[in-house]
C-alpha cells in the first residue's frame, strides 16, 4: 500500500503522516533533510522527538532505495526535500536550470521514488510519502523558484499516480483525495 501525504508549509502533513502509524513499531522514517542552518537543525530535532523512539531513521538525502532495514511500515518524509537535493546536487553553484537539467532532475527523482515503491509492493509493506503541495501560492519572482515549483508540481503528480492512496492536510486536518 502506497499513500501520499500532500499540503502547504506547516500544514501538519508530518504530524497527520505520523499518526497514520500511531501505535505502530515496525517503523523505518525515511529523512530526506539535510541540515545546514540552525533553523534546520531544530525542525529536524522537532520531528525526531515526535516519533517513537522505536522507529528506525535512515537518513538518506538522495537516494530512496537500499535502505538498511526492512521493516512494514515506511514513512518517507519528504519528497520536497529531496527534489531540493537532487536539484543542488545538479545545479552546484549555479542559478539557471535548463531543460536538459530540469529533465535530468525529474527523471532521477521519479527512478528513486519508482523503484522504492517497486519495493514496497514486493513485500507487501506500506509506504507513507509526505510532499508539500507548491502550486496553490503566487508565480515565485525569480528562474529558480519557477523551474522548482514547476518540477516538483510534476514530480507530486508521479507519486500521486502511483499512490493507492492521497490526503491533502489543511490546518492539520487529512481530506481523503484518492483511494
Amino acid at each position: 500500500m502506497i499513500t501520499l501525504i500532500t499540503g502547504g508549509a506547516r500544514s501538519g502533513k508530518s504530524s497527520f503522516a505520523e499518526n497514520l502509524l500511531e501505535g505502530k513499531s515496525d517503523v523505518t522514517y525515511i529523512a530526506t533533510s539535510q541540515v545546514y542552518d540552525d533553523e534546520m537543525k531544530e525542525r529536524v530535532r522537532q520531528h525526531k522527538l515526535r516519533r517513537p523512539q522505536e522507529w528506525n531513521t535512515w537518513e538518506s538525502p538522495l537516494k530512496l532505495r537500499d535502505c538498511p532495514y526492512k521493516t512494514s511500515y515506511y514513512l518517507l518524509d519528504c519528497l520536497t526535500l529531496l527534489t531540493t537535493n537532487h536539484t543542488f546536487d545538479i545545479l552546484k553553484d549555479g542559478d539557471h536550470i535548463s531543460p536538459e537539467m530540469q529533465e535530468e532532475i525529474e527523471k532521477k527523482i521519479k527512478a528513486e521514488i519508482f523503484a522504492l515503491c517497486q519495493d514496497v509492493r514486493k513485500t507487501s509493506s506500506h509506504l507513507i510519502m509526505v510532499t508539500n503541495e507548491v502550486g496553490y501560492s503566487i508565480v515565485p519572482e525569480n528562474h529558480l523558484s519557477r523551474v522548482f515549483r514547476d518540477i516538483q508540481g510534476r514530480i507530486n503528480q508521479y507519486a500521486a499516480e502511483l499512490a493507492d492512496r492521497a490526503y491533502i492536510v489543511i490546518c492539520g486536518q487529512g481530506v481523503l483525495i484518492k483511494g
